[in-house]
Parts: C-alpha cells; structure tokens; sequence
C-alpha cells in the first residue's frame, strides 16, 4: 500500500511540475512578444512568433486587417533597438491543453490614453511554444501604467496546526478595485509563488462576486509572483494584505523585506498594511538598522480584538499591537467594524477589512502628490 501511495504522489508531483513547466515556457514565449514591442526589439518578437503567423488587427478603412509577421517586425525596426517606446505590457491569462494554448496580454501605451487587449493562439512546434496568430483590439483608458504591489501568504493553516486559514479575500478585492479604477496595476507577491488560500468570500457582496467570478482577477491571485520575479523599481507602494496567513512566512521572509525596504528607501515608495497585514510590517528594518516602526504611528488589527481563548490565537507566532510598542512603534486603532486609517509619513496602515478603500485612496493621494 505504502508504494502504491508514493506512486500515486510522485505520479501527481510529476503532473504538476509539467504544468508549471508548460505554464512558463508559454509566458516565456509570451515575455519575448512584450519586451520586443515595448523595447524595439525585432529579434525578440520573431522569437515568439511562428514564422508565417498572421495578426488580425483593426483599420478604420476596411473591416480585418491582416498583417504577416513579417510585416509587424518591420515597424520596430524604424525605431532605435533597445528604446523604450513607452508600451507597457503584462500578460491577462494562460490556458493550455497538450500543445496548444490560449492567451492574453494588456498592452498600455498611457502617453495616448490606450489600452490594447492582445489575444493570442499558440502552438507547441518542434519543442517549442509559437504564436501562431494574434487578434487584438483598443479602447480608451485611464490606465497608467503605475504599479502597486500586493504581498500575500502561501500559509493555509495556523501554523503547524489543523486550523484552516486564508488571505482576507474582502481585503484584496476593496483595495484592488479602488487602485484598478484609479488607473493603476496590481500584481501579487507570494513567498513561494503561484496559488493562495484564500478566506472572509462573502458571494452576498457584489463586489466580492464580482472578483471572484472574473477570470482575468483570479489568474492573477492563483499565479503570484516570487520575490526573485520582483523588480522594487518598477512599483510605486507595497501592500500587505490580512487574514490569518498574513502571520506567517511572509513577516520572516528576507527576500521580500528586502525588496521592500529596497523600494521603500530606494525609490521613494510607499510602505502599507492593512488589518493582520501589518504583521508584515514588524520586522522591516531601515539601512541604519533601526526597525521600520520605530518613532512611527502604526494601526492594524489590536491584541485586544482577538479571541483570547481561541484554538486559532494558540497558534499565533507573534502579537502584532505588542511587538511593534516593543520595537519602538505608537499603536493606533479604532472602534471595531470602523474603518480606521493612519498615515506617518510614506508609512499607511489599516485597522480592518473596511479601512481597506481608506488605505487605498490614501496610498493614491500621496503618489499623485509626489509628481
């Protein structure tokens, strides 16, 4: 029994890591087309492209425009190789069967207020992933471009214990759609990457059905990004989302307090949390290795609102109100079920899932200020 079990294991661990394979060779494939047209890089599209691939554009004088590879190679190489010529690209989706895949890709170009969406058929040929066509189509947009990055936990239960547990998925969604609408792009950070549990979906909510019904926003939360796929310069705030994970892996991790005290004291971003997500936030440290909140006014959720005696609270590595007044921090909070926001300086945090619009607006009202 025991070497049918592992054969069972081994056979799902082999089935998993091909997909992931698969998963990235396509993005792969995908990145060339992105880097090339962002970057005036001929050689870089005709390596995504299946040599007698067609793109099925729009034309105000005829109704298909339908242009050979060839041809779309060309127009980048007018410019100078290596430029950035001011599209900013980022891949929507992925979905494959055996050797063929489906795929879009958001292309902004914000100096004109145009979003592109690119929809592309691949096919695996002699080994490797082609585009072999692509349709696409344009509206305007208020999109610019700018990043925020949201830091999210692979922690599915507290601790080492039974205890089911999850990213506040309410905490996600108010503060991803309140930066989407403002024009700006989210993506996700994972210690680990890929999937998340998630917890606190409430479908009676509108919103949160919303999300959680859109196939675009959960290939995005079920394909987090790893802190080496990170680059801080790219990305205008952090945010640290709450739920019981947020209490581990993420406040340990080296790799993403370093990025993010990279983009914090680097490249004058800002730094927010909101409820647990402030756990995140405890042991940041500056360059002269001072702790992060240390002389600063921080909120998140208080000791005092957890349930002393639950199973859940056993299991808590840490307590987040007494760890940041022990390293040096002034503690704010509210009433419960209140929304509650506190700003020191490019620091913002929040107290709860209803403070997270609060901490999103507030992030959007200090990037706009710092133009």
């Amino acid at each position: 029994m025991k070497k049918i079990f592992f054969a069972i294991v081994f056979v799902l661990l082999s089935n998993l890591s091909f997909s992931q394979s698969e998963q990235s060779l396509i993005e792969n494939c995908i990145q060339n087309y992105i880097q090339g047209t962002s970057y005036n890089q001929p050689d870089s599209i005709s390596k995504a492209f299946y040599p007698e691939a067609n793109l099925f554009l729009s034309h105000k004088e005829k109704p298909l425009w339908i242009v050979p590879i060839s041809e779309y190679v060309s127009w980048f190489q007018k410019s100078n190789k290596g430029e950035f010529n001011g599209r900013v690209g980022k891949i929507i989706s992925v979905e494959f069967f055996n050797d063929i895949a489906i795929a879009k890709a958001e292309i902004l170009i914000p100096e004109k207020k145009l979003e592109f969406m690119d929809m592309f058929l691949l096919k695996k040929i002699q080994g490797d992933w082609k585009i072999i066509s692509k349709a696409a189509s344009s509206k305007a947009s208020n999109k610019s471009g700018k990043k925020i990055l949201f830091i999210v936990s692979n922690a599915d239960h507290y601790g080492n214990s039974t205890i089911a547990t999850g990213n506040s998925f309410v905490e996600i969604v108010n503060a991803y759609d309140t930066f989407v609408n403002a024009g700006y792009t989210v993506d996700f950070l994972s210690p680990k990457g890929g999937a998340i549990p998630l917890a606190y979906i409430n479908t009676s909510d509108n919103l949160q059905k919303q999300y959680l019904y859109n196939q675009d926003f959960m290939y995005n939360v079920a394909h987090t990004l790893t802190p080496k796929e990170i680059d801080y310069k790219a990305y205008k705030a952090v945010h640290y989302i709450g739920g019981g994970s947020a209490m581990y892996d993420v406040p340990e991790n080296a790799d993403i307090q370093r990025l993010v005290m990279q983009l914090y004291e680097d490249n004058n971003g800002i730094i927010s949390s909101v409820c647990h997500g402030t756990a995140g936030i405890v042991n940041l440290k500056t360059k002269n290795g001072k702790f992060l909140v240390d002389g600063k006014k921080i909120s998140g959720y208080p000791d005092s609102f957890e349930i002393q005696d639950g199973e859940y609270f056993k299991h808590f590595p840490f307590l987040i109100q007494k760890t940041i007044e022990e390293r040096g921090g002034s503690f704010k909070f509210s009433k419960r079920n209140e929304s509650f926001v506190e700003q020191d300086g490019r620091i913002v945090t929040g107290q709860n899932f209803q403070s997270s619009n609060g901490v999103a607006l507030k992030i959007i009202e200090l990037i706009e200020k710092s133009k």
